[in-house]
């Protein structure tokens, strides 16, 4: 240990003065306790509580308001959810949900920030639009869609009859709703992964873009084989996040469609909630909580595996 940190750390100070700075130590680290404390019994009191509760009553049958009505039931609700066809349907909703929704997601916000990036008079402008509906309420965002994809006075299906484009009833038909849902969460979200694309647009060293400049290559061959090779843990973490993201989708759900049309867009959170909150079968729908939440598990570790896989551990 060199002079200085036996210094710092108070083992070179005379013996008198040892006791005093121990004592202080102490005294910062019990300060330091007391300012997490309200965060710690806020993590522990509202997340770490409730997961655990969650998981007691997936044992259980609570079908009641009462605690006391919860008999223990042992695996009886993860056996029956085998053969519950309404939550694996849910389930497939899902993932049909976020393999449309993470690619068209990342590859708008890309394009948004690539624009933003430009040095361009009033760019700030224009990246403050586009984050602005990342921090409107779903509430509002939803009233506006509805309203522009009316089948009759929508000003989507007019733009459509001013092209001679077929009209389409896209919240209420199986066969569109759940691609109108990923449209409209695209606009909404695409401003945060946006903003995170651009970071790493930012991070891209400059003489890199100049050498390849020198070598012939022209703007697209530059991002293709320069930027976007650099902006691989970007991609990495926004997929992760994106498909975590996707699996737990519920809000465009319940405040749009409902579910609907006919279950088009029934997915597994909202319908972890009508089992819960509707029908008052906690103890079930806390069982398929946590099989979803092992269904995202796995699919996380795979995608970490796949990534470590083609020699990019060094990313994650």
């Amino acid at each position: 240990m060199t002079t200085a940190a036996r210094v710092g750390a108070g083992l070179d100070a005379p013996s008198g003065q040892r006791p005093a700075r121990r004592r202080r130590r102490r005294r910062n680290e019990r300060v330091g306790y007391l300012f997490i404390l309200p965060a710690t019994a806020h993590l522990v009191l509202f997340a770490l509580v409730p997961i655990l509760f969650s998981l007691y009553l997936s044992f259980h049958e609570w079908t009641s308001p009462s605690f006391l009505d919860a008999p223990f039931v042992g695996l009886d609700n993860y056996i029956s959810l085998f053969s519950d066809d309404p939550f694996w349907h849910a389930m497939y909703n899902t993932a049909y949900y976020t393999v449309l929704s993470v690619p068209i997601g990342m590859a708008v916000s890309l394009a948004l920030a690539v624009v933003v990036n430009q040095k361009l008079r009033g760019v700030n402008v224009f990246r403050a639009v586009f984050f602005m509906p990342v921090i409107t309420s779903w509430v509002a965002v939803s009233v506006i869609w509805i309203t522009l994809l009316s089948p009759d006075a929508g000003l989507v299906n007019y733009l459509f009859r001013l092209l001679h484009l077929p009209q389409q009833n896209w919240l209420d038909d199986p066969h569109t709703a759940m691609f109108a849902i990923v449209l409209i969460n695209t606009w909404k979200t695409a401003g945060f992964s946006m903003v995170i694309w651009l970071a790493g647009l930012q991070a891209v060293p400059p003489e890199l873009l100049e050498a390849a400049s020198i070598d012939g290559a022209g703007k697209w061959r530059q991002f293709w084989n320069v930027t976007l090779p650099l902006l691989a843990p970007t991609t990495i973490f926004l997929v992760i996040t994106g498909v975590i993201g996707g699996f737990q989708v519920f809000t465009p759900m319940y405040v749009i469609t409902e579910g609907g049309p006919l279950g088009a867009t029934d997915v597994a959170v909202y319908h972890i909630y009508q089992r819960a909150f509707e029908e008052f079968s906690m103890g079930y729908a806390s069982a398929q909580a946590w099989v979803l939440f092992a269904v995202i598990f796995v699919v996380t570790l795979l995608q970490l595996w796949f990534i470590r896989r083609r020699g990019e551990s060094n990313l994650i």
